[in-house]
């Protein structure tokens, strides 16, 4: 086969996997509005996703304060900046770091363990077996699991958020001798209800991709367990390049309504 040829059969497949998944996320949206609904399985999965992540996702934010206060500090003493710290770390933690880092650490945890949750069920034929019983295993695997994704990862951005200040408050106390109430009162004072506010909702697109991309692979997955790890793999590399494009669109609308 030629490259020539090569080249197009990639650009195919890769349109027909595009095709596929949105047909998933219709598929998605359509089951969601129908009853019945799992509300039970539903809050088992915010437990899962939600608080099951949240010690790794706090870990992250903290580390992620410390280090970024270290590394920009000596700049901004250079530049006789150092009193807008706070400000500069608030903005950056709200606006950008705070929901990307914890996408991306969710695409990570959240994406692969779906993935293969649902391809160990379907090479075991535990779907095929619901669908005998009369259950809806989409709406009880699938439905269940992107909602909780969708629901819980703002949740998870804003601890992230909370702890990363603390962390970087920390550092500011220990160096710049900072009290915590002027650092909030700095904080506060730079931050704006636009600064706030997209950075929450983009955090809800963050889960639902990182949710879609997990149970459309586990779902799909191959026989196997070579399918099944292939599954986790390519929902975590797909769910977190998904984070980054989303981003890139979410700050391009912002720019756009903050120029009107």
């Amino acid at each position: 086969m030629s490259s020539k040829h090569k080249y197009l059969n990639d650009w195919a497949a890769y349109f027909d996997e595009t095709g596929k998944v949105t047909r998933f996320a219709f598929r998605f949206f359509r089951e969601a509005v129908k009853p019945p609904y799992e509300f039970r399985e539903l809050l088992k999965q915010c437990y899962v996703i939600g608080y099951q992540s949240l010690f790794l996702v706090g870990l992250t934010g903290f580390i992620m304060g410390l280090v970024f206060d270290l590394q920009s500090r000596p700049t901004m003493i250079e530049f006789g900046a150092e009193s807008f710290m706070p400000g500069m770390i608030g903005i950056s933690i709200v606006r950008e770091i705070g929901p990307v880092i914890t996408a991306l650490i969710c695409a990570g945890k959240i994406g692969s363990s779906i993935g293969a949750e649902l391809g160990s069920m379907k090479v075991t034929e535990q779907i095929d077996a619901m669908e005998v019983s009369g259950t809806n295993p989409f709406k009880y695997l699938v439905v269940t699991r992107i909602m909780a994704a969708t629901l819980m990862l703002p949740i998870l951005t804003i601890a992230a958020d909370g702890i990363g200040l603390f962390g970087s408050y920390l550092i500011e106390s220990y160096k710049g001798d900072v009290t915590f109430k002027l650092y909030i009162n700095k904080v506060i004072n730079i931050l704006s209800f636009g600064d706030m506010v997209p950075s929450i909702i983009k955090t809800f697109f963050f889960g639902f991709a990182i949710g879609l991309i997990g149970c459309y692979k586990g779902y799909n997955s191959e026989k196997g367990t070579a399918g099944v790890g292939a599954a986790a793999n390519v929902a975590v590399v797909i769910a977190s390049l998904l984070v980054f494009v989303l981003d890139l669109i979410a700050v391009l609308i912002s720019d756009i309504f903050y120029e009107l």
